[in-house]
């Protein structure tokens, strides 16, 4: 296993500006009409690491690095690591309290933000400010962790989680493992969240790894994302099931000729969106399952066993399934601070994903979450099962079902839909007692800053000023 001074050297090598001559002019990144060269990427992020060294970060420093999506994100990210920082990526979507509370949680010595520019959040830019603010009560390292982030908050208060370099490192070396990966001088378009550990690590470190080049929109319309594909003859696009069904939707796309691999990561894929996508592109979007705590742990990537497979175990993986729920083999507790939860026990942590391994092949199907079991009269009902009947009503586009005082639904749809329609649509497919009570609608759905959808009761309360909620009675 390697050690933290490894991914230093190793990170350093790549970043480093000597003896590159031969890279120079070859394109690392583009976004809109920008085309960033591997010479240029070295150089601002030479810049960025004297520029935050003038603010006082050295190795060991803790940074809370809050930027919108962007190539100054990557470049203070490089930055910080090459320095020696430990990174804590905090969301800049995230309210000042949702902020305040992270800070006061971590205890970072530093925080970078967007200042004013963060209020208006688009999916990627090329540069933003970077407002450097010192907390003087802030903590160094107390430990060899170089990358914090959180877990997707869907159920409540994120989870703060620890990657060591070695375990960074381990996940580049692992994807790179994988047969089907891009490699040098392929064209990624990367629509997964650089907070995330498939976009940051699969997407933007396995890149730089093998010389693949990366490419940005601003715009998540899919006629945006298609030119992006055409105009860069783009070889596989990494992201999550919200991209793949606008994409899948879209009646008549252009030629795509080199396309060879879509990538999906970060929740479920629904049967539906991967055979309408292979309908129009002649293309099976494969699967990268993981989890903050873990990084990457199965891949289907080619799509060869549709969902609910999400494929073999990666490289260097240990799995098991105990009481219908899968267990992942780590050699450290990933969480910082107490595990309430109690998920990580004699080193294997508790997905809470309840999965099923196909009998001489090995794959693992993912069928639901563990934790989508709810008690009701003394009937169990699986929260996701009613999401799935719902989700097959022609209107809608988007479910989360949750459940309070009764079960309620909250939806997305694509056209007014009666109460009777979907009270009729329900009792074709659900027992009684599984039908939801009260039914939300509304323009969108809200997400976490890795793009799955919220899944907290109260949460979900908070952002109904969007919803119009119908009680069926």
């Amino acid at each position: 296993m390697a050690d933290d001074t490894d991914f230093d050297t190793w990170l350093g090598a790549l970043l480093s500006t000597a003896d590159r001559r031969d890279e120079d002019d070859g394109v690392w990144a583009t976004h809109a009409g920008t085309t960033v060269t591997r010479a240029t990427m070295r150089a601002e992020v030479a810049r960025a690491r004297e520029t935050l060294a003038a603010h006082g970060i050295t190795r060991g420093s803790t940074v809370a690095v809050q930027i919108l999506p962007s190539f100054t994100l990557l470049w203070s990210v490089f930055a910080l690591w090459c320095g020696g920082a430990q990174v804590m990526l905090f969301d800049p979507r995230l309210t000042p309290a949702e902020t305040t509370r992270l800070l006061e949680l971590c205890d970072p010595q530093f925080h970078l933000t967007s200042g004013a520019a963060a209020q208006v959040f688009t999916p990627f830019r090329e540069e933003c400010e970077v407002v450097v603010v010192r907390r003087k009560a802030g903590l160094p390292a107390q430990g060899d962790h170089r990358l914090i982030q959180f877990s997707s908050g869907s159920t409540g208060l994120p989870k703060v989680i620890g990657r060591t370099g070695s375990s960074l490192l381990a996940e580049v070396e692992r994807f790179g493992n994988l047969a089907d990966m891009p490699g040098r001088g392929e064209q990624v378009l990367l629509l997964s969240s650089l907070a995330h550990s498939f976009g940051l690590i699969g997407g933007v470190l396995h890149a730089l790894a093998v010389g693949a080049t990366l490419h940005f929109s601003a715009r998540l319309r899919p006629h945006d994302l298609l030119r992006v594909m055409a105009e860069r003859q783009v070889d596989a696009v990494f992201g999550v099931p919200v991209h793949y069904d606008l994409l899948s939707r879209v009646a008549a796309p252009p030629p795509l000729p080199r396309l060879r691999l879509a990538v999906c990561g970060g929740e479920m894929l629904a049967p539906e969106i991967f055979e309408r996508f292979e309908e129009r592109y002649r293309l099976r979007i494969g699967q990268a399952y993981g989890m903050t705590e873990v990084g990457i742990i199965a891949t289907d990537l080619t799509g060869r066993d549709a969902p609910p497979a999400v494929g073999l175990p990666a490289p260097g993986i240990l799995t098991a399934v105990v009481d219908g729920t899968l267990r992942v083999r780590l050699a450290d507790d990933p969480y910082l601070h107490a595990d309430l939860d109690g998920r990580y026990v004699d080193r294997w942590l508790n997905t809470r994903d309840r999965c099923v391994v196909r009998p001489g092949s090995g794959v693992l199907e993912i069928t639901g979450r563990a934790d989508s079991m709810v008690a009701i009269g003394g009937l169990k009902v699986d929260l996701t099962e009613v999401e799935t009947a719902l989700a097959e009503h022609p209107a809608v586009t988007e479910v989360v079902v949750v459940y309070g005082e009764a079960i309620e639904a909250h939806l997305v749809v694509e056209r007014q839909v009666p109460r009777a329609e979907l009270l009729n649509w329900c009792r074709e497919r659900l027992s009684p007692y599984k039908i939801p009570k009260v039914f939300h609608f509304r323009a969108a759905l809200p997400r976490t800053a890795n793009g799955k959808l919220v899944r907290n009761r109260e949460l979900l309360h908070t952002a109904r000023e969007r919803s119009t909620p119908v009680v069926v009675r």
